[in-house]
């Protein structure tokens, strides 16, 4: 992959790849950082990328890798040295939409709060799993091969997941 490659790459994927990182993250200095540690490892890697291949797939399983590391050296230090959790729990930020009244804006903000804490509270591997298809729109394979897993065991993390998502949600889903 070539330098102008690469800037196209970021161009087009750099959006989704941040998405990506903010919801592995809890914050956004967190996201902001895995964001960039991602590319810098993807320009490491530059002269080995198929920039025929599925980059973007590429390089949200470098950013999946990259906080499964760090999340893996946190608790190992933490087991270590007995230090707090430096991680602040923040809310995700929120577009309004002009064609709804104020009243349909509360509404929408509350729901879609409940949604994303019940999304965030799911096991770590099912979430992951759920922000791949959801926010990403990969498809199974893809996940697949992002989370280096085999296709059987994304389908059962993302029904799994489904259950535990219906289960928490039911009062929200049968108000609208």
């Amino acid at each position: 992959m070539t330098k102008q490659e690469l800037a196209k790459c970021i161009d087009t994927h750099g959006r989704d790849i941040y998405s990506f990182c903010r919801h592995l993250a809890p914050n956004v200095q967190e996201a902001d950082e895995l964001y960039q540690d991602t590319w810098m490892k993807v320009v490491e890697k530059l002269e080995t990328i198929d920039s025929m291949g599925n980059v973007k797939s590429y390089c949200l399983s470098v950013a999946l890798m990259l906080w499964k590391n760090k999340k893996r050296k946190f608790a190992w230090r933490k087991r270590i040295v007995g230090t707090r959790d430096y991680l602040d729990e923040e809310g995700q930020e929120y577009i309004p939409d002009d064609r709804a009244t104020s009243e349909e804006q509360i509404l929408e903000k509350e729901r879609d709060r409940l949604v994303w804490n019940a999304v965030n509270a799911l096991p770590e591997k099912m979430k992951t799993v759920v922000f791949l298809y959801y926010m990403q729109d990969l498809n199974l394979a893809q996940i697949a091969e992002v989370a280096d897993i085999p296709v059987g065991t994304v389908k059962s993390r993302l029904y799994q997941a489904r259950l535990l998502l219906k289960k928490k949600l039911e009062g929200i889903l049968n108000e609208n």
